[in-house]
């Protein structure tokens, strides 16, 4: 059974001891669990741990993904595509409204200007990214749930 985190209800939101504490706690639950994020709130006080962990890193040799072709295109010249759709804020990526929705878009669909290509979540509110332009889906950069940053590319229509 998972060792429950201790209770730091004792410190006060702003306690550099107590935060830290709670977050080497959750950090120790996150190892024990196998778990790749957590997230609590207490008191005004709201901690998420989460650790990137990388598939291919874990898989032998043999099971590992094939390399990308030379035709890939590098993540700095994604960024220069001219119908690429960059993050307009820092949040968590949702490609529906809901989870088991259809998705706004697919690769291949044809968008108008203004239609929701997906939602980005922002301090536990829902922003619907527009689309800038009228073009066709031609990738989808982003992963369902996926943590993004400012500016970082979405989706490119051509």
């Amino acid at each position: 059974m998972a060792r429950q985190p201790e209770d730091t209800t004792k410190s006060k939101p702003g306690d550099k001891s107590g935060d830290s504490a709670l977050i080497r706690e959750l950090a120790l639950l996150l190892d024990e669990t196998n778990l790749t994020e957590i997230e609590i709130e207490r008191a005004g006080l709201r901690v998420r741990v989460a650790r990137n962990i990388s598939i291919a890193a874990s898989l032998p040799p043999s099971m590992q993904p094939a390399t990308a072709a030379p035709a890939a295109t590098a993540p700095a010249e994604i960024a220069k595509h001219p119908g690429v759709v960059p993050s307009p804020m820092v949040g968590t990526a949702y490609w529906a409204s809901e989870p088991g929705a259809k998705p706004f878009i697919e690769v291949g669909a044809k968008v108008a200007v203004g239609q929701t290509l997906l939602i980005i979540e922002a301090m536990k509110t829902m922003n619907q990214i527009p689309s800038p332009r009228a073009g066709t889906v031609t990738q989808i950069l982003v992963e369902d749930g996926q943590p993004v940053e400012f500016g970082e590319p979405l989706v490119i229509i051509e």
